[in-house]
């Protein structure tokens, strides 16, 4: 019986290090749409925010912690930008995210404020907003160069779709 069960234990054995680099799945978010979302949207982005000093200090936790560093830029009048970030906010967002990312929100102002931060990693225009640029954690490298407004650009986008795009960046 042992012998049997023993291509079992071999394959077993190798499909285990495949799941581990596999992303973890998003949360079933309750919100399917939009206007599902709570309501005032948040207003994340603050034009007083030191988002050098703040990128930086997620760029420590994320190599110390492995979990990639998302940067967020957007505004407060850019409504795509503030559904993303009630949708990062819901409660079946809040913890997974925390388990995944080290978050930094990025006031763009006009877009013309804290563009130095996205061209330092590649990205020397930012064409909509939000702006998502996932760092990895331990070369700092941009992950996801061609996409960084696969969120922003639509404003069709559901919560759930978000979500899912950000799963596609967890380990």
């Amino acid at each position: 019986m042992i012998r049997r069960l023993g291509w079992l234990w071999a394959l077993l054995a190798l499909s285990a290090p495949a799941q581990a680099l596999a992303p973890e799945r998003a949360p079933r978010l309750a919100a399917a749409t939009r206007d599902l979302l709570p309501s005032p949207l948040p207003q994340p982005y603050s034009a007083s925010a030191d988002a050098r000093a703040e990128v930086r200090a997620a760029r420590a936790r994320s190599k110390k912690s492995g979990k990639p560093v998302l940067l967020d830029f957007g505004a407060n009048w850019c409504i795509n930008c503030r559904v993303f970030a009630a949708v990062i906010e819901l409660p079946e967002m809040r913890g997974w995210m925390a388990r995944h990312f080290e978050v930094v929100t990025i006031d763009v102002g006009q877009v013309d404020r804290n563009l130095d931060i996205a061209a330092f990693y590649g990205v020397p225009q930012l064409r909509a907003v939000p702006a998502l640029l996932v760092i990895d954690p331990a070369t700092g490298a941009l992950l996801n160069k061609s996409e960084v407004t696969a969120i922003g650009g639509t404003a069709g986008v559901t919560p759930q779709q978000m979500a899912n795009w950000l799963a596609r960046w967890t380990r």
